[in-house]
């Protein structure tokens, strides 16, 4: 009932100022993510520092814009958050009913993805400039795993644990282009701080719009984007985990 109120109040503040495309659009695009992990995650409050090492994680997206002014637009944004490392414990650390000593060499491995399902307005849609704002249900879906090394003495032991959940979020996008050059910068996000969650997903980056004809436009990307993921006993998991780095990409738009 909540979300439904929230969502009825959000469209009624925001359809009467909405321009609309004047035609519908599909866009599809794709990123590779460079990124440096960092942070913590447990089954209860007793977090452990872990050391990761940098991956090459993926985005794809794909989003449908029309002309009809009092409907949202629709984005779907799939992102993955692998990350793994080994890591010497500085004290006593349990995860999913095993015990790690301190001094213990583990191997992590996060193992995440999020799902995007944003409905948006366009609030300003022109060669100068546009403004995106709308809700996002991000869709949290991950398996955490600690494995302590066999050695002589003791066997190896892992502990595993699967989480998922949806978490409301508000979102917006600005861009700013540079009339009849192709090139354009923006700043997307979403962000939340309701209850003992605290979630946020962020990039800015320059783009270059290489193909621009009447079947097809293809843009370049080039930039950063950083996620933090602070949540607070979501199917039993609490993590405190940021994700950043630079990333490229290709957007067509048909």
């Amino acid at each position: 009932m909540k979300k439904a109120l929230l969502t009825t109040s959000f469209i009624a503040l925001f359809a009467s100022p909405v321009m609309a495309d004047t035609v519908a659009g599909l866009y599809v695009g794709g990123q590779g993510w460079q990124t440096e992990t960092s942070g913590s995650f447990a089954d209860n409050n007793s977090m452990a520092n872990f050391n990761f090492e940098d991956e090459t994680n993926t985005a794809i997206y794909a989003a449908v814009e029309h002309p009809l002014p009092f409907i949202p637009n629709v984005k779907i944004n799939h992102t993955s958050l692998d990350s793994k490392g080994d890591t010497t414990l500085q004290s006593d650390f349990t995860f999913n009913d095993n015990t790690y000593t301190a001094n213990t060499t583990v191997a992590t491995v996060s193992d995440l993805t999020t799902t995007d399902f944003i409905l948006y307005y366009e609030l300003f849609d022109n060669d100068l400039v546009s403004f995106d704002v709308g809700l996002n249900g991000k869709y949290v879906d991950g398996i955490l795993s600690v494995a302590s090394l066999a050695t002589d003495e003791e066997p190896a032991v892992e502990g595993r644990r699967e989480f998922s959940g949806v978490v409301p979020m508000l979102y917006s996008r600005v861009q700013v282009g540079l009339p009849f050059t192709g090139l354009a910068a923006y700043a997307e996000g979403s962000y939340l701080s309701v209850d003992d969650h605290k979630l946020s997903d962020f990039q800015v980056a320059l783009a270059y719009s290489f193909i621009d004809s009447i079947a097809v436009d293809m843009t370049a990307q080039l930039g950063y984007r950083r996620v933090n993921v602070d949540i607070e006993d979501l199917d039993d998991v609490y993590a405190d985990m940021k994700f950043d780095g630079a990333f490229a990409g290709l957007e067509i738009h048909f």
